[in-house]
C-alpha cells in the first residue's frame, strides 16, 4: 500500500568523500538540436513579485517551512485587505487560473478587476486543500501551503490589459496567475453515449455514479460523453475498458470526486480526455485509494486533455499499462504524487504535462515488483514539488528522462534523482541504459534536515544497493540551484557506489556551493562541463561513511569553472561561503580515501585513516614491499606525518623500513624521505613521526613498507598528515 512507499528517508549526516578535476579549456558547443524544455502549454504564467502591488513582496526564502520557499522563484505577494496585486496580461486570454495562499483555517475571496472595472464574480479562497501534516515522513514539517483556484472571464481581454485581484475579507499570499485563451465547448461526437441520456445529473447536485457506470457499459467500444455541467460522483468507477471518456474541455465538464477510476486490471484501450476531475482531499492518507486513477488502465490507454486537482496522486499505476500515453495534462495540487509507475510499466510515455504544488515526487517510476522498462518523462514542466523531487526514477530498465523543465524544489527532493531506493521488497534496481537528456533544472535541490545536509539539483543515489547501470546525463541547464548542481550518494549511509555515470554537455550558473558533490564510492566522467557564478568550490568529495571509499571525476575535456576543491571535509559549504583557510592542525588524512597493493583479512587500508588507533591495516604477508596509499583531496603542504600501531603492550615494538611518497596526481609518485627505519615502541605510544621537506606539496600520499621486523607485512593503525612541522 501506499504508506510504506512513501519518503522513508533514513540517513546518518554525512561527514564528508574526494574528486579531483582537471580543469579543461573553454570549448564552444554547437547548438543542439534539442527541442526548448518542458511543456508546450496553452497558458502563459506571469509571477506575482514582477506585477504592480500595493502588497507586501515576501521572500526569496529557501528554508524548509516558510511561505516563500514554496512559491514559484521562492517569491510572492502578501496582500491585506483592501490590498492589490495588477498583472499586465501578456496574451489574448478569457480565462486565468491564480495560484494563492490564505492563513490556515480561512477562507475568502478576491474581488477581480479587468482595465479598472470589477467584475461581478469574485475569486474564492480557502485553506482547505493546503498545509498538510505528513509526521510519519522523516524530515517533513506542514507544507503544501498554496493552492490554485480558476475563472472564466467571460470577456477576452488583450495583451497589454490590466488584470487586479483585490483581498477583502481574508489576506491572500498571490504567487502566480496563469493567463488562457479557452477555446468554446466541444460538441457531442456522433454516436456517443451521454452521461446525462443515462441520467447524470449536471447541476452536480445529484449522485451520478450509476449513471457514469452505466453509460460506459452502453458505449463498449465507443464513446462516453461528459456535456458541459458540474458532476458529482460517490463512488469509483472500475471495470473500465474498450472505451473513450470524453469531455467538452477541461474548462466545462467537470467530475467532482477523490476517486475516479479504482481497478488493480483491464484489458485496455481505455482513453480518457478533456475534462476535470477536481477532488476532495485535504490531507495525505497512504492507505486511501484517492487518485484520479488508481491501478491499471490496461494497455493502449490514454489519458489527455485533462485538469487533475485536489487529489491524494494524479495516477498511481499499477498492473498492466503497456504503451500507455500521458500528455497534454494539467495535475494540480496533490497532497502525494503526481504520477507514479509503481512497476510494470513497458513502453509508457508521459509528455507534455503541466504538474504544480505536489506533495511528493511530481513524476515518478517505482520498480515494485517487476521493473519499468522502456518507459520516458518526456517535456514536462514542473513546479513547486514541495517535499520530494521534481522526477524521481526508482530503479527499472532502459529508462529515459528528456526535456523536461523542473523548478522550486522544496525539503526532500532534487530537481531529477535517479536512485536504487527500494522502499519495499521486490525491488528492481537501475539496469541497462538510464538517459537523462536535455533537462533544464532552475532553482532545484533543497537542504535536507535528516541528513542536515542538501540535496544536489540532479541526484545520483546508491540508497539501497549499487548503481551499475548505465548512467548517461547530457546537455543540462542547471540554473540558480541554492546548493549543489551534480549529488553522487548513497542515501541510506551505507557507502554503496555509483558506476558508469558519465555527464557531458552542461551549463551551470549560480549554484550555491559546489558543482559535484561526491559523497560515495564510485566514478563519474564529466565533459564540457562549464560553470559560472560557483558558490563555494567546485568539488565536495567527501566519502560517507569515512573511508568506505573513492569517488573518481575523470576528467574528458572542455570543463571549465569548477575545478577547485572543497578543502576541509568536517564541515558543510554554505551558500556564496567561498573555500575556508585549513586548519593547520587538522589531521589531512582523516577519512581520506585509502587503497593499498593488498591487505591481510579485514584489516583494509581505510582502517588506517579511520580515526580509530585500536583498528588497523596490515598488508598481504611475506610480500615486500607494500604500500599504502592516502588521497588527501587536494594539494597541501603537507610538513608532518605521525604513523601509529595499536597502544596494546601487546604489540610487541618493532622497526618497519618506510619510504615516503607523494603525487600531485596520482600518477608520477616522487620519493620525499628516503627508506629508513622507524621505531614503534608500546612503551611510547606506539608511535613514530616522520618530517617532510619544506615546500612540500601532495595530494596524494604513498607510504611504502619494504621490512618490518615484528611481522612480515607492513602495519598502521592511524596514518595522519599535517600542515605543521
Amino acid at each position: 500500500m501506499h504508506s510504506t512507499r512513501f519518503r522513508s528517508v533514513r540517513r546518518m549526516p554525512a561527514i564528508g568523500a574526494t574528486v579531483a578535476l582537471t580543469a579543461g579549456m573553454l570549448v564552444t558547443l554547437a547548438p543542439t538540436a534539442h527541442a526548448a524544455p518542458g511543456a508546450t502549454l496553452p497558458f502563459t504564467s506571469v509571477e506575482a513579485e514582477s506585477a504592480g502591488t500595493t502588497g507586501t513582496r515576501i521572500g526569496p526564502d529557501y528554508t524548509q517551512g516558510t511561505l516563500a520557499s514554496e512559491a514559484s522563484g521562492r517569491q510572492a505577494v502578501r496582500l491585506s485587505a483592501g490590498q492589490r496585486v495588477e498583472f499586465t496580461v501578456p496574451r489574448a486570454a478569457n480565462a486565468v487560473n491564480l495560484s494563492y495562499s490564505v492563513p490556515d483555517g480561512q477562507s475568502g475571496s478576491l474581488d477581480v478587476y479587468v482595465n479598472g472595472t470589477r467584475l461581478a464574480t469574485t475569486l474564492a479562497v480557502t485553506s482547505k486543500y493546503s498545509y498538510i501534516n505528513t509526521g510519519w515522513i522523516p524530515g517533513a514539517k506542514t507544507h503544501h501551503f498554496f493552492d490554485d483556484a480558476r475563472l472564466l472571464l467571460g470577456r477576452n481581454v488583450q495583451a497589454g490589459d490590466k488584470i487586479a485581484f483585490v483581498a477583502t475579507n481574508v489576506q491572500v499570499t498571490v504567487d502566480v496567475a496563469d493567463f488562457e485563451q479557452v477555446a468554446a465547448a466541444a460538441t457531442q461526437p456522433a454516436g456517443s453515449v451521454s452521461v446525462t441520456s443515462k441520467g447524470a445529473d449536471p447541476s452536480g447536485q445529484g449522485d451520478s455514479t450509476q449513471a457514469f457506470r452505466d453509460a460506459i457499459a452502453a458505449a463498449q467500444g465507443g464513446v462516453v460523453w461528459i456535456p458541459p455541467g458540474d458532476y458529482r460522483l460517490t463512488s469509483s468507477l472500475n471495470g473500465v475498458q474498450n472505451v473513450t471518456i470524453q469531455g467538452a474541455g477541461n474548462w466545462y465538464s467537470v467530475v467532482h470526486t477523490s476517486r475516479f477510476i479504482d481497478q488493480s486490471s483491464s484489458s485496455g484501450n481505455v482513453h480518457i480526455k478533456d475534462f476535470a476531475v477536481i477532488g476532495e482531499v485535504t490531507e495525505r492518507v497512504d492507505s486511501n485509494p484517492d487518485n484520479f486513477v488508481n491501478g491499471s488502465l490496461g494497455p493502449n490507454s490514454t489519458v489527455s486533455g485533462m485538469w487533475i486537482q485536489h487529489m491524494k496522486v494524479g495516477l498511481w499505476l499499477m498492473g498492466n499499462n503497456d504503451n500507455l500515453v500521458v500528455e497534454n495534462n494539467r495535475i494540480l495540487d496533490t497532497t502525494a504524487d503526481g504520477l507514479n509507475l509503481n512497476g510494470t510499466a513497458h513502453g509508457v510515455r508521459v509528455r507534455n504535462n503541466f504538474l504544480r504544488n505536489q506533495g511528493d515526487d511530481a513524476l515518478a517510476m517505482w520498480s515494485l515488483h517487476s521493473p519499468d522498462t522502456n518507459s520516458s518523462f518526456e517535456n514536462n514542466t514542473i513546479s513547486q514539488p514541495n517535499l520530494a523531487n521534481g522526477i524521481a526514477i526508482y530503479g527499472g530498465t532502459d529508462i529515459a528522462v528528456r526535456n523536461n523543465l523542473i523548478s522550486d524544489t522544496n525539503a526532500l527532493g532534487s530537481g531529477i534523482a535517479i536512485s536504487n531506493q527500494k522502499f519495499l521488497d521486490p525491488f528492481y534496481p537501475l539496469a541497462g541504459t538510464i538517459t537523462v537528456d536535455g533537462n533544464t533544472l532552475v532553482r532545484t535541490g533543497a537542504m535536507n534536515p535528516n541528513w542536515n545536509h542538501p540535496m544536489g539539483a540532479l541526484r545520483v543515489d546508491s540508497y539501497d544497493s549499487a548503481i551499475n547501470a548505465t548512467v548517461n546525463i547530457s546537455s543540462t541547464t542547471i540554473t540558480d540551484s541554492p546548493y549543489s548542481a551534480f549529488e553522487f550518494v548513497s542515501g541510506g549511509g551505507h557507502g554503496y557506489p555509483t558506476n558508469n555515470v558519465t555527464v557531458s554537455g552542461a551549463q551551470v550558473t549560480n549554484t550555491g556551493t559546489v558543482v559535484v558533490q561526491a559523497e560515495t564510492p564510485g566514478s563519474a566522467k564529466f565533459s564540457n562541463v562549464q560553470a559560472t557564478g560557483v558558490g563555494s568550490a567546485g568539488i565536495y568529495n567527501c566519502p560517507y561513511p569515512a573511508g568506505s571509499g573513492a569517488f573518481t571525476v575523470t576528467d574528458g575535456g572542455g570543463n571549465s569553472g569548477w575545478n577547485s576543491t572543497w578543502s576541509d571535509c568536517s564541515t558543510w559549504p554554505q551558500p556564496g561561503q567561498g573555500n575556508p583557510a585549513p586548519d593547520p592542525n587538522r589531521n589531512l588524512a582523516k577519512g581520506r580515501p585509502a587503497t593499498a597493493t593488498g591487505s591481510q583479512d579485514v584489516y583494509t587500508p581505510c582502517k588506517a585513516v579511520d580515526g580509530d588507533a585500536g583498528s588497523y591495516w596490515e598488508s598481504t604477508n611475506n610480500a615486500f614491499p607494500q604500500s599504502l596509499t592516502v588521497d588527501l583531496g587536494s594539494a597541501q603542504a603537507v610538513r608532518r606525518l605521525v604513523l601509529k600501531l595499536p597502544p596494546s603492550s601487546a604489540w610487541g615494538a618493532r622497526t618497519q623500513t618506510i619510504t615516503v611518497l607523494g603525487s600531485s596526481g596520482g600518477s608520477n609518485y616522487a620519493t620525499l624521505v628516503g627508506s629508513q627505519g622507524y621505531r614503534f615502541d608500546p612503551a611510547t605510544g606506539n608511535t613514530a613521526t616522520v618530517s617532510l621537506p619544506s615546500g612540500t606539496s601532495l595530494r596524494h600520499l604513498r607510504l611504502t613498507v619494504s621490512a618490518n621486523t615484528g611481522w612480515p607485512a607492513g602495519q598502521f593503525s592511524e596514518v595522519e598528515a599535517y600542515l605543521t612541522p
